[in-house]
């Protein structure tokens, strides 16, 4: 897994342990930390730290690529404290955080959420689109893509290659498959 050797996890803050986006961020990301990768995530909670728990459970690496405002903003999840990750990287802003998650990950895999979500999906996919040779692999957790994805076909104006830009994905099993399904296609190279 040489060119693959780390993975952001992106995804709702208000998620808790117990719901099932904690319980399938938690698991995917034990399976991948154990096969190597570092996890990265925004250093907050609901995916975020069950991306955190999960990684350090299989003996993982996780870096938290957070910010912290100067003043505190209502809609702002903000650091966890109890996101324990092991490294921290610390930017300006909302958009600088979302920029160097997607920047310094190999691989982006995207949970439900909320705007935030949609904002980091929205730059991930993009930032994919016009990097065409060098995109970084998007994976799309859960069957709702489908219908989501399906509308922007149906009513935004997209580029018939950039449906190539991702996986959709509606289990923990299927989203290692394809991240071995990369590594596996990368050393084929």
């Amino acid at each position: 897994m040489k060119k693959y050797r780390s993975i952001a996890f992106l995804g709702g803050a208000d998620f808790k342990p117990g719901d099932q986006t904690y319980i399938d961020a938690y698991t995917t990301a034990k399976y991948l930390a154990q096969m190597g990768l570092i996890i990265y995530n925004g250093g907050g909670p609901g995916v975020m730290r069950a991306s955190t728990e999960g990684a350090k459970s299989a003996g993982g690496k996780v870096i938290g690529v957070t910010y912290h405002p100067d003043v505190p903003l209502s809609h702002f999840e903000g650091r966890d404290p109890q996101n324990k990750f092991d490294e921290e990287i610390v930017t300006a802003d909302y958009f600088e955080r979302t920029k160097q998650l997607l920047l310094l990950s190999d691989i982006h895999i995207v949970f439900r959420g909320g705007t935030g979500t949609i904002s980091e999906f929205g730059m991930a996919w993009a930032a994919s689109r016009i990097r065409a040779g060098q995109e970084r692999p998007i994976i799309l957790f859960g069957e709702f893509w489908r219908t989501l994805i399906e509308n922007f076909r149906r009513y935004m104006y997209m580029r018939p290659g950039e449906f190539r830009l991702y996986k959709i994905v509606d289990t923990v099993a299927e989203a290692v498959n394809e991240v071995k399904r990369l590594a596996s296609s990368e050393e084929e190279e």
